[in-house]
């Protein structure tokens, strides 16, 4: 399928978190709506709350909208000796199978809420967090669902360092994340350059440079940080989100390219506002992809 065939976006983008506190939540039919307005056709499920928990009442929510389940983000506690992740996942899995969706997004968090705070980890806890990947890799896979890595802000997988560590340890893909790397200290294009070969699934997001700068030196939180326009449409900022996706195609990538921007919301009527961006996304992509 050409690049245009697998854009999808995610309800981030409309300020939809699994943050308490994030912002303003948009309800799914708003989200959905102006989805379909852009001409999108796909998504992910978004936070925990949005949709349904039942599975075959989370599938008949996507269907109605007219929207094809890519999958979703699902943060999950792997480090720990005194907690099994594996009736989440598995939960999770239940319901990305009903809804058709082909990726489940695995985000390794501290377990703590939010993305402010993160610590390093010990030998017996990276030990446990890589062993508990390759069984959330397993578990997917044995239901013939694509598990993903997402490196992310805050969590116990951001710096080149870690990413590397668990890419060398284990045999599970990657979400290439545009965002997260940049602000984790990676540059993205460097980083697909080397790794194209374990990159499966995309999430796109354009950042200010200026402004990630000051959340790696902890002079900003990452939630104010969003807020002041950190993440910008695609094309007015500092990733080099035209050359990743040529990057990514001239290496064989396949995969879903997500347009999933961190927004916070303040009240409903910002709707629109991210409308706008999200438009304006989709717009750079096309013309880059012709």
């Amino acid at each position: 399928m050409s690049v245009r065939e697998r854009i999808a976006a995610a309800p981030i983008s409309w300020g939809v978190c699994e943050v308490p506190g994030w912002g303003y939540q948009l309800d799914p039919s708003i989200v959905f709506q102006q989805m379909r307005q852009l001409g999108i056709t796909a998504t992910e499920f978004g936070p925990e709350g949005f949709l349904p928990t039942d599975p075959h009442e989370r599938a008949t929510v996507l269907e109605s909208a007219g929207l094809r389940a890519v999958g979703g983000f699902v943060p999950i506690v792997f480090h720990r000796k005194d907690h099994d992740p594996l009736p989440q996942i598995i939960a999770e899995l239940e319901a990305h199978a009903a809804a058709g969706a082909s990726t489940i997004v695995y985000a390794a968090v501290t377990g703590t809420e939010g993305y402010e705070q993160r610590s390093a980890l010990g030998n017996g806890e990276r030990d446990t967090l890589v062993a508990n990947i390759e069984r959330a890799r397993v578990a997917a896979v044995s239901r013939g669902i694509m598990p993903v890595l997402h490196p992310h802000v805050g969590t116990v997988i951001e710096s080149s360092v870690e990413i590397e560590e668990v890419l060398s340890r284990s045999s599970i893909g990657l979400c290439f994340d545009t965002g997260h790397l940049l602000i984790g200290g990676t540059d993205p294009r460097a980083f697909v350059s080397r790794y194209a070969d374990r990159v499966v699934h995309a999430h796109l997001k354009d950042v200010r440079n200026d402004m990630a700068e000051r959340v790696r030196r902890g002079e900003i939180s990452y939630h104010d940080a969003v807020k002041r326009g950190m993440y910008c449409a695609l094309g007015e900022g500092d990733a080099g989100i035209a050359d990743i996706v040529r990057l990514l195609e001239e290496a064989g990538y396949s995969g879903w390219y997500v347009m999933e921007q961190d927004t916070v919301l303040t009240d409903k009527t910002q709707a629109d506002t991210a409308l706008g961006n999200v438009r304006k996304s989709l717009e750079f992509l096309r013309h880059h992809t012709e």
